[in-house]
């Protein structure tokens, strides 16, 4: 697997995560945006399984604090055909 590649896989993986832990506290993205401080725009793009992702540490440690959840959960492996749903 290429290096780029590999890069956005983790970004698919985080993104997949925020996503599963956001909807396991029942919350919507415009409550989540609330918590973060960040825009509706902002979460539904990260989220979002076909757009490009940029976002630093300090976004996605604020969204796991907004989760309640370690930094480290978000990082969790998942099924790799989870993953692959997402892209279609």
């Amino acid at each position: 697997m290429k290096k780029r590649e590999k890069r956005e896989d983790v970004y698919e993986l985080i993104s997949y995560n925020i996503r599963k832990y956001r909807k396991k506290l029942g919350i919507t993205q415009s409550q989540l945006a609330e918590r973060t401080q960040y825009s509706h725009e902002f979460i539904r793009r990260v989220e979002a399984p076909h757009s490009k992702k940029f976002f630093s540490i300090d976004a996605i440690s604020n969204i796991a604090d907004a989760l309640e959840i370690d930094l480290k959960q978000l990082l969790d492996k998942v099924d790799e055909s989870e993953l692959m749903k997402r892209k279609k």
